[in-house]
Formats: structure tokens, sequence, C-alpha cells
């Protein structure tokens, strides 16, 4: 009974706020003469601010033909717009930029919605070892990585040497599909010497530095074993594909539309979803230099700790995870 009244108590009270909200727009529209739409346009300046209050108030408009709006094909934009200037009564000759600043931001949250698809596509595609072009993009991954170390052979314990499981890569692919290929190997090209010393780092750690505290604790013994210890590395390939996996989540959940509506001036596509692994990839390996962890076994804590800072990082809406490096050279800001 108390979780049924709880229940009502929250679907009146999101009428309640529904319907206040909509007698604030009526009372704010009068006062002003502008739509809300008018009003987000000329009164926030451009970016994810802009771009995600303008898709907010298409997507709870009472509207069909403005929510439906944020779905449209990118060809039809255009006359979307015109169709919501005539919806809302607005003269585009006496208000033009309202027109460009609501094509450039239907850019974005379409364009944001079809990266999904191209990345969901990707994850889906699982990697076939009969396929051409996909051996030729694992080989190559190799040769970005290893430039100066010959692949002995396809099948070969050689691919444990850049953190694969294995000696055939193929099934290391199987939870990120051919999406953890091609984040790889984007990051091995086009970072090269950011991708080679990270890897050359997982797998050479140095010592780990213990504390005087410490070493105040440990017994002769424990301290003769300790001092042969190494900070445990990471397998540089593994970690990417689960690298693949956190871009990911943060795509589908929405929590990466700050950076995209911070930094593509129109639509993301697929290589501004690259670029944010690349950045992604960089400083989780920073990160877990500087936590220091204990051994392998902590990759899952240290992970997630990682991801939190991030998803607070862009709960600001001027954030952009924009990398220095080689990668991010395209990257436009607004």
């Amino acid at each position: 009974m108390k979780h049924f009244l709880r229940m009502l108590i929250q679907v009146c009270l999101y009428f309640y706020c529904k319907f206040l909200w909509r007698c604030m727009k009526f009372v704010m529209r009068k006062l002003t003469g502008r739509c809300e739409l008018q009003r987000i346009c000329y009164g926030t300046k451009p970016g994810a601010s802009r771009t995600m209050k303008i898709e907010t108030s298409l997507r709870d408009s009472k509207s069909k033909l403005l929510q439906t709006s944020v779905s449209v094909h990118p060809d039809a934009i255009e006359k979307t717009i015109d169709d919501i200037m005539e919806l809302k009564k607005i003269n585009p000759d006496i208000n033009p930029q309202l027109g460009i600043s609501l094509q450039a931001c239907l850019l974005q949250i379409v364009g944001y919605r079809n990266l999904i698809a191209d990345v969901e596509k990707l994850r889906r595609e699982p990697y076939d070892s009969d396929n051409p072009q996909h051996e030729e993009m694992l080989l190559k991954l190799w040769e970005f990585l290893k430039p100066n170390t010959p692949l002995e052979s396809r099948i070969s314990k050689q691919w444990c040497e850049i953190g694969f499981q294995g000696d055939d890569p193929k099934t290391d692919f199987r939870g990120m599909g051919l999406l953890g290929l091609y984040n790889l190997q984007y990051f091995a090209e086009r970072d090269a010497t950011v991708a080679q010393q990270v890897l050359s780092d997982s797998v050479h750690p140095k010592c780990r530095d213990i504390t005087k505290e410490e070493i105040s604790k440990f017994s002769k013994i424990e301290w003769e074993k300790k001092k042969m210890d190494k900070a445990i590395g990471y397998s540089f390939a593994i970690v990417g594909i689960n690298i693949t996996d956190l871009a990911y989540n943060l795509l589908v959940s929405g929590a990466l539309k700050t950076h995209f509506y911070n930094i593509a001036p129109e639509a993301p596509t697929l290589p501004h979803f690259q670029q944010t692994f690349c950045y992604l990839m960089h400083e989780f390996h920073k990160f877990w230099i500087e936590e220091d962890p204990m051994d392998i076994m902590e990759f899952n804590r240290v992970r997630e700790k990682f991801r939190k800072r991030i998803i607070k990082q862009l709960q600001n809406p001027d954030m952009a995870l924009c990398p220095h490096f080689a990668a991010s050279e395209g990257l436009i800001n607004m």
C-alpha cells in the first residue's frame, strides 16, 4: 500500500510539474513575445548548453512535428526547420539567426543518434577470420604497434606481446565485435607515438614505489618478497577493448552529448568517437599509474573509479574531452 501511495504521489507530482511548466512557457511567451526555441537560441551560448536545451524542448513538446524533428533524416533538416518556423509563426526574414541556430542544433542531435547506430552496427559485427578486410585490419594493428618486429605467422604467441590473451586475437573481439578492432587500429595509427609508449609501459611496468610507512609494517621475510614485486601492468589490447566498452556505454547513455555537442560544429561522426576512445585510452593509462594498483585484480576497481571521474567531468555543460595529440587534430571547437 505504501509503495502504491508513493507511486501515486510521484505521478501526481509529474503531471503537476508538467502543467506548471506549460503555464510558465505560456506566460514567458506573452511577456517576451518569443517562443521557447527563440529564448533558448538567443539566450544560450552555442554548444552543449544550447543544443541539449533545444533537444529537451523539442522532445517534450506536445507538437508531433517538434517531437519527431529530433529523429528526421539529415537531408530533411532544412525542411523541418521551415515547418517549425511556420508552426511557431516566426518570420525567417525577421529572425534569420534562429533558423541557422536551429539547424546547427538539429545537425548535432540527429548526428548523435546516427552515430549511435553506426557504432552499434560495428559492435554487433563479429570478427571474421575469413573476411580479408578484417584480417588486413588485424595485421595492420600489429604493424602499427610493432613496426620493427615482423609477425612470424597469423596464429602466433606473439599476439600476447600487444596484449591479446592467446595466439589468435579473433576470440578476444567477441564482447565489442569489430568496434574494438576499429578503435585499437585507429589509436595505433593516428597516435602511433602515444600508443607505442602506452604499450611499452603496460608490458614493462616499473617497480612499485613503497612508502616508509608500508615498509615498517612488513616482516623481514615479507619485505624480501615485496622487494621482488613489481606493479603488474595490463594487457594492452584487452584493456583497449574494455575501454571501447566504456566509450560505447558513455555514448549510448547520452553522457557523451556534452563532449560531442561542444566539439562537433555539425554532426558528430565515427572519427569523433574514435578520437574520444584515444583520449580515454590515454587518460586511463595515466590514471592506472596514479592509482598504483597492487595487481591486475584491482582492474575493475580502478576502471569504475575512472568511469565515475569521466562522468563527473561530462556533467559540466562546457566540458570537451579534447585530447591534445595527433588523433585530435581534426577536432574543431565551436
